[in-house]
């Protein structure tokens, strides 16, 4: 028989001492660049810098809305390699996340900024036609032939 108050079974873990292990099926070091997040993650960092460099090389006609397209590039790019760097140095086996999803979460909302991104680079490239007036006599396209290039290489 068992003393007044106690039972027979045993007292349940501490949850705050308890921390699962990390679920990782993506590899750390250089094998990830050999998966195909790896291979995303480096295509995000590549076109991203193409993207900073086109619309940074270009006069701004609008500057709000290519302000947004070069923070969403710069952004992005720089979570790209931090997301890289996590798998390459092996911090993903130490922190216990499911990474997995956080590997899907993350390419899914870089590819909603980025496609945010493009429909106003887009947008300011379609202006290339409309005149800009400094003042009566003068009048100069939104962007020049040469710019126009540029942006369409950007907004691609």
């Amino acid at each position: 028989m068992l003393p007044r108050g106690a039972s027979s079974m045993p007292p349940p873990p501490n949850p705050a001492a308890y921390f699962p292990p990390p679920r990782v099926t993506l590899p750390s070091g250089l094998e990830i660049l050999r998966t195909y997040s790896g291979a995303v993650i480096f295509l995000e960092i590549l076109f991203g810098t193409i993207v900073w460099i086109l619309v940074a090389s270009t006069r701004v006609p609008l500057p709000l809305l290519q302000g947004w397209v070069m923070f969403v590039a710069v952004t992005a790019w720089f979570l790209s390699i931090v997301f890289l760097c996590v798998f390459l140095f092996g911090y993903a086996n130490r922190i216990a996340v499911n990474w997995n999803q956080t590997d899907f979460l993350f390419h899914g909302a870089t590819f909603v900024f980025y496609f945010g991104a493009f429909l106003l680079q887009a947008a300011t490239t379609s202006l290339h036609h409309l005149p800009r007036k400094f003042n009566s006599t003068t009048q100069e396209k939104i962007l020049a032939d040469h710019e126009y290039n540029i942006s369409i290489a950007a907004s691609v």
